[in-house]
């Protein structure tokens, strides 16, 4: 085990410097990202992770061949397909209350990503899909619910005017993700990370495109700032 210079605790495996000190700064272990990464790779780094801390560990953007992998490596862990996401050791669900909301069906993939980290972290999550703004009776017919989350994600592409109405209607944090859903001009998510950015309703956090793990992290945040406990 070794110490930085800010005097917190990894443990270099060679290919990866494990952060095992997370945990005590942030609420929550380190979340491995799994693209570029073997297998065999990801299951040391997360049986280190397992022994130095007592919170859930995640593997994030998964696919199901290596999930399949790592799960023969490490047991006791689940695989959610839709999220792409690998757990160990979930939270149980808590009394911080998550509404993740998509404009469109197409956004469904951005959403189980939100929904599979939010749950696993303890966020008791709820869902609902396909209310965008093409037809803003969908969106009203559930405002009171996104009214009285603790906090909402709002999933949208090509215009991304879902996180203006959205953010108009509730006084709680809203977590705008845009994604790469739309035709040309919606260049890949460009376009709605630029109308969230821009967006007329005050105060909205706004993450990457296609960021499902940012959004329900950010959520995370408010939470373990929540819960910190005073002087």
């Amino acid at each position: 085990m070794n110490a930085d210079a800010g005097g917190s605790s990894y443990i270099d495996l060679g290919f990866a410097r494990v952060d095992i000190g997370r945990e005590s700064r942030q609420g929550l272990p380190e979340v491995v990202y799994g693209p570029g990464k073997q297998p065999s790779d990801i299951a040391a780094i997360v049986q280190r992770l397992l022994a130095a801390n007592s919170g859930p560990v995640l593997v994030t953007r998964v696919e199901p061949a290596a999930a399949t992998d790592v799960l023969e490596a490490v047991p006791d862990g689940a695989y959610d397909r839709g999220g792409r996401l690998l757990t160990w050791r979930v939270s149980p669900g808590g009394d911080f209350t998550l509404a993740v909301v998509t404009a469109g069906t197409a956004d469904r993939a951005v959403a189980d990503e939100v929904v599979a980290v939010g749950r696993a972290i303890g966020l008791n999550v709820t869902s609902y899909h396909d209310v965008g703004v093409a037809g803003l009776h969908r969106l009203l017919a559930v405002a009171g619910e996104l009214a009285a989350a603790d906090a909402v994600v709002v999933i949208a592409g090509m215009e991304a005017a879902l996180a203006s109405a959205v953010g108009g209607l509730v006084g709680c944090p809203v977590i705008a993700v845009p994604t790469s859903t739309g035709y040309g001009a919606a260049f890949e998510g460009v376009t709605a990370l630029l109308g969230m950015l821009s967006s007329c309703a005050a105060g909205i956090t706004v993450v990457n495109i296609d960021s499902g793990f940012a959004a329900a992290m950010a959520a995370h945040r408010m939470l373990h700032t929540m819960r910190r406990p005073g002087p």
